[in-house]
């Protein structure tokens, strides 16, 4: 939230920074009108006071509009975002959100509106008179109009890059390894009516009926029971164990992990290799000895720099909670799409826990899609008391975890580009102004021998300097900003120089575009005409 209030505040600084720049070109075009004014015996404050009053009325008349745009737009996010957001119902356009924006809308008024009304009033009313009603072109009014746009470059630089750089962890998160093959795999889930089956041992023996009902299904290749359904993170189904020779307060400090129990032929169903050792047999059932399979984090940080085959994991005080590591397989991202978790693997047969899975996962040999109406006939005839609930691909689970990440990049994308929108607005308006103020001295340099292209030229490396000014500015902030998305990003470093000098070109090209027109239009000046225009 903050991150977003910290882009939205910038958006606004960047409109009231490009608003003012305008007020403050609107003023100085308006300089003989002012020195008349001044001169018929109105103060410097009854000037301002006039300038300020004008402005409000464009603020008022903006702050209205951005209101009755913000209430429509409220409801179309609502709806665009996670249902998993807390309290997403409770988001509405209130009264305190009304006092809000009318708050902002005087304050920026205040702030933006008094330094251009300042400097349009400091007008020299005898000189103004005498030179007549040409337009100032002095360096020190050009030289905060050109800070101001400077300063909204950066600025847009800045939110462009978080929105870039959410853009592309979306896109990597999309496509993160998931270390298995997730094509043509199906994730059910079971309704169990446990008033019946009420012990694990009823349990345990309807996952076996179950399991191979299911596997008779015409378009199912291979199937297992699994804890949970993808992308539920450690759900309450995750341990901690401990291995020989430690104490109990060694033991407390062991990484947590994820807990699954699952059938030999799971690791074919999700099409997970083994890296080291041995996968679980029909023989590791109940009265054999206990076995384990583990992922490579696990073995890592629970034996380091140690052949983790052989070694025993302890589960509880009991001795028949103790099993042999047998095996190591990859780590995935079955429980969790941003991290690959820490996982110990169990056979159901030799299971002493309390619970038995009620979800499965099917290979199957057609689109997914296509076989659960014969899942939910296969299931339902097994016995009473059990029915599918759900089934659905493997991939319409990878939904959930994106919808965030998506929206996050989603609305800083829509930050970023109307920030930059605005910064080309800021550029265009300045180098219009300058080509007007300008004029006159185009006319003298082309009476002298100036090409178009020598204007166009001149006008281009103006433009071009207050771009790549702000470009620089903005980056350099960037790298130092960009640091607080750390949390919001995947696989990609906050100070990526990729993304960060793509944004910065984006704004660069913006700003070369801006100034392209108004050098253009300097270029077709005719000389004769410019020079009249002195008087």
């Amino acid at each position: 939230m903050l991150i977003f209030a910290a882009a939205a505040a910038l958006l606004l600084i960047i409109a009231c920074l490009n608003v003012s720049n305008l007020v403050l070109v609107r003023g100085l075009a308006r300089t003989r009108e002012l020195a008349v004014r001044s001169a018929l015996g109105a103060s410097r404050w009854q000037i301002v006071a006039q300038l300020l009053a004008e402005n409000g009325i464009l603020a008022v008349a903006g702050g209205a509009a951005g209101v009755a745009l913000a209430a429509i737009v409220v409801k179309s996010l609502i709806a665009l975002a996670p249902a998993d957001i807390p309290l997403l119902t409770t988001v509405r356009f209130d009264p305190r959100v009304l006092g809000g924006a009318l708050a902002l809308t005087v304050a920026a008024m205040l702030l933006f509106g008094v330094i251009p009304a300042l400097v349009a009033a400091r007008t020299d009313a005898h000189a103004v008179l005498r030179a007549g009603a040409r337009l100032s072109a002095s360096r020190g009014p050009r030289r905060v109009r050109e800070l101001l746009v400077g300063a909204q470059v950066a600025m847009a630089v800045l939110v462009l890059a978080a929105a870039a750089l959410l853009g592309r962890s979306m896109l990597e998160l999309e496509n993160a390894d998931l270390h298995f093959d997730d094509s043509h795999l199906l994730i059910a889930e079971l309704g169990i009516r446990y008033d019946i089956y009420d012990n694990v041992g009823k349990q345990r023996a309807l996952a076996e009926m179950v399991t191979a009902k299911v596997r008779a299904t015409p378009g199912v290749r291979i199937v297992s029971p699994v804890l949970t359904v993808p992308f539920s993170g450690a759900g309450g189904w995750d341990a901690q164990a401990a291995t020989d020779g430690q104490s109990v307060d060694a033991a407390a400090g062991n990484p947590m992990f994820n807990l699954e129990l699952v059938t030999p032929d799971y690791f074919q169903t999700l099409d997970l290799g083994v890296l080291r050792g041995r996968l679980f047999t029909p023989s590791d059932g109940e009265g054999s000895e206990p076995v384990a399979v583990v992922s490579e984090s696990m073995a890592r940080r629970y034996w380091p720099n140690q052949n983790p085959l052989g070694k025993r994991l302890h589960m509880g005080k009991r001795p028949e909670r103790t099993a042999t590591v047998v095996g190591v397989v990859p780590d995935t991202r079955y429980r969790d799409l941003r991290d690959l978790r820490a996982t110990a693997y169990f056979p159901l047969a030799q299971s002493t826990f309390t619970f038995t899975p009620t979800a499965l996962a099917i290979r199957t040999s057609t689109p997914p899609a296509a076989v659960i109406s014969d899942l939910r006939r296969a299931i339902s005839d097994v016995a009473p008391g059990v029915f599918l609930a759900n089934a659905a691909p493997f991939a319409s689970f990878e939904a959930g975890p994106l919808a965030q990440p998506r929206l996050n990049a989603f609305l800083l994308l829509v930050f970023g580009l109307s920030a930059a929108v605005l910064a080309g607005i800021g550029v265009f308006a300045a180098m219009a102004t300058l080509a007007r103020q300008r004029t006159n001295e185009f006319g003298v340099r082309m009476a002298h021998g100036a090409t178009p292209r020598d204007v166009q030229s001149l006008m281009m490396r103006r433009g071009s300097t207050i771009a790549a000014s702000g470009v620089a500015v903005g980056l350099m902030f960037a790298l130092l900003t960009n640091r607080l998305l750390s949390s919001l990003l995947f696989e990609v470093s906050p100070t990526d120089p990729t993304t960060l000098l793509g944004a910065g070109s984006l704004l660069l090209i913006i700003g070369l575009v801006a100034t392209f027109v108004p050098a253009r239009m300097s270029a077709r000046i005719d000389p004769v005409l410019a020079l009249r225009s002195e008087n």
